[in-house]
């Protein structure tokens, strides 16, 4: 069984066996004998690896024997393995020829926070989003089929990511084109079934070999000959292995179930994933592990180590006091959540499974009976507030904008058409950081603004958020405040609902020849290079409707307008401006800036606004450099 550690190595851990094991290859040349100690070395190397650089951390080490075991009896990459989500794979790419570079993890130009295919060979399908890994190693499987390859494909998802009707799509389509697959369920939260023993152990390997496989093929042969037999002993077979194991439903779904296993038991994980290889047609084999598990203080709090930040030096001098910032976005909404809530019976809360990272905890506490975590299902989310809405709840549903995407047809044809009054709460809008394009909400403003009634807004700090939420809460239709990951400028904020006036923006600084359109966060930046220009700076507050008054005042006044979004150009807010201007057919010079037509990588926030040029920098050089062009 796999050591415990209590602390987080500083020092890189001597690995032996992981230096002869750093790809599949030099893995499976190990005696089986040896695998066990060499999971205790992958998981002290796991530790100092995300002690040096931050990153995801329980789930790692939850999956380190399923890991070592599925490159162990697989010819991993001819065969495809699909990790769920990827907040799992930091092991996996240690064992796949990244040892060395696990160093730049999460950084600019370093290791991926998530399996991309374009990193390695054995990162078989882009992940980052959950419930995708079913219906990728079903096409994968369908696609060897259709080539006579004999390459396998197994995905592996969470019990987490399994409530995901996409998952369930898959699991339903791969019984009916009887795909050669194997879909492993690592049940980390013992949602499903905490009976894991010696017992159950036992009869997944009973079930799981060549010898039982074949006396129920040998039987169906005979019985499918005597009218009705075969189907009840199938369904004698079914109801016994229900009375012993937890498949029923999968049973149901026409996959072959076995488990549920130790998925810590390297020998017991190493003899079953034989026997499930080469057996034909749907197979699903459900492991139990623990998340954190052989690091004491992440056991203890799975949650709160899902992910850490680096250690920091014991020598390193001490920091330079910061400067105050603001609270988290995220916490203002939370209180604002909880402030409404009092005032407003008819509110609800709805999130896909974020109650920490939306800040929903306190208001879960404080108004459970109105509280709904409907798990990985942002679809079942929308159209559940939709539902809600009909009979007179005002719900709040609290997403990310990256999530949200998942649920677009729900929020056009159940809320939008329909005209119900849902408040999204989208967090995590604009560039995210180190965990990449898969997570960025660089497209929130563009599909939003283009849905007929849809109230969009996006506030400058902590105060516009507050009023905002409370002005979409009020309104008579959906409504949306999308608002970034972290802390504000920290602005006074005000203890009131007050909503504000729709579609008005405030001249924050009057200048003259520019005019500095900015929506959203950037305003900050944006009056400080406006101080250097003498340019007029508008915090525009509504992308739709947008402040076509102001926006006429400004072109009449002022020789370039500027737009400034942290979304994409195209079709996002400044499109608005540009898109209102054609219709007056006014001819003025607009420049826009905001995220550019490419993925942008996983960095530090603050390189990748550099790099799209929406720090204080490369604004100010953006528009001097337009200046330059209208001779202003």
């Amino acid at each position: 069984m796999p050591t415990t550690f209590q602390e987080i190595p500083r020092e890189r851990p001597v690995t032996p066996l992981l230096d002869r094991a750093d790809t599949p290859a030099g893995l499976r040349r190990l005696a089986e004998a040896d695998l066990e100690n060499l999971a205790d070395e992958l998981r002290q190397e796991l530790l100092y690896t995300v002690g040096q650089t931050g990153g995801h951390f329980g789930a790692g080490l939850g999956v380190i024997e399923l890991t070592v075991a599925l490159h162990y009896v697989f010819d991993t990459p001819d065969d495809r393995l699909v990790w769920d989500v990827g907040h799992q794979a930091y092991p996996h790419k240690i064992l796949t020829g990244r040892r060395q570079r696990m160093n730049t993890l999460r950084q600019k130009d370093g290791v991926a926070a998530f399996p991309r295919r374009s990193e390695s060979e054995y990162d078989t399908f882009g992940v980052g989003h959950s419930s995708t890994s079913i219906s990728a190693a079903l096409g994968m499987a369908i696609a060897a089929r259709l080539r006579n390859e004999s390459r396998k494909s197994i995905a592996v998802i969470g019990d987490g990511a399994l409530t995901a009707g996409m998952a369930f799509e898959a699991l339903n389509h791969a019984q009916e084109v009887n795909a050669d697959m194997l879909v492993i369920l690592n049940d980390n939260d013992m949602s499903i079934s905490r009976n894991v023993g010696g017992l159950s152990n036992y009869l997944a390997k009973i079930l799981s070999s060549r010898t039982y496989a074949s006396m129920r093929e040998g039987s169906k042969k005979v019985l499918s000959r005597l009218p009705g037999a075969w189907e009840i002993a199938r369904r004698t077979e079914e109801y016994a292995k229900g009375m012993l194991v937890p498949g029923t439903l999968f049973e149901e779904l026409g996959w072959n179930y076995i488990g549920p296993i130790d998925g810590h038991d390297l020998p017991t994980l190493i003899a079953t994933l034989r026997n499930m290889r080469d057996l034909k047609g749907p197979q699903f084999l459900h492991v139990v592990t623990k998340k954190g598990k052989g690091f004491a203080p992440a056991e203890v709090d799975p949650i709160g180590y899902h992910a850490i930040t680096k250690l920091e030096p014991v020598d390193k001098p001490a920091a330079a006091p910061k400067k105050a910032g603001g609270p988290k976005y995220s916490a203002v909404f939370g209180q604002w959540l909880c402030d409404m809530a009092a005032a407003d019976e008819r509110l609800v809360g709805i999130t896909p499974a974020m109650k920490e990272g939306s800040d929903l905890v306190a208001f879960s506490e404080r108004y459970p009976q109105r509280y709904f975590d409907v798990a990985i299902a942002e679809q079942h989310a929308v159209t559940l507030a939709a539902g809600m809405a009909c009979e007179g709840s005002k719900p709040v549903v609290a997403i990310y904008s990256t999530f949200l995407q998942r649920a677009y047809d729900q929020l056009i044809h159940d809320v939008a058409v329909q005209n119900l009054d849902v408040l999204f709460a989208i967090d995590r809008a604009g560039l995210v950081g180190e965990d990449g394009p898969t997570h960025a909400g660089s497209f929130d403003l563009s599909y939003l603004r283009c849905i007929p009634g849809m109230l969009v807004m996006t506030p400058s700090d902590e105060n516009e958020l507050r009023r905002m939420l409370s002005t979409g809460h009020l309104y008579d239709g959906p409504a949306a405040v999308r608002y970034p990951r972290g802390s504000g400028p920290n602005a006074t904020i005000e203890n009131t609902l007050e909503p504000l006036e729709i579609g008005k923006g405030v001249i924050r600084r009057q200048g003259s020849k520019v005019a500095l359109l900015v929506f959203g966060v950037q305003l900050a930046e944006a009056l400080k290079v406006a101080e250097k220009l003498d340019a007029t700076v508008v915090d525009m507050r509504f992308v739709k409707p947008l402040d076509e008054a102001l926006v006429l005042e400004l072109a009449g006044s002022h020789e370039l307008l500027v737009t400034i979004e942290e979304n994409a150009i195209m079709g996002g807010a400044g499109a608005a401006v540009s898109e209102f201007l054609a219709r007056e057919a006014l001819i003025k010079p607009v420049l826009h800036l905001g995220l550019p037509d490419v993925y942008v990588e996983h960095a530090k926030p603050a390189q990748m606004l550099a790099e799209c040029g929406l720090d204080a920098a490369g604004i100010e050089d953006s528009v001097r450099q337009r200046m330059n062009l209208l001779g202003l």
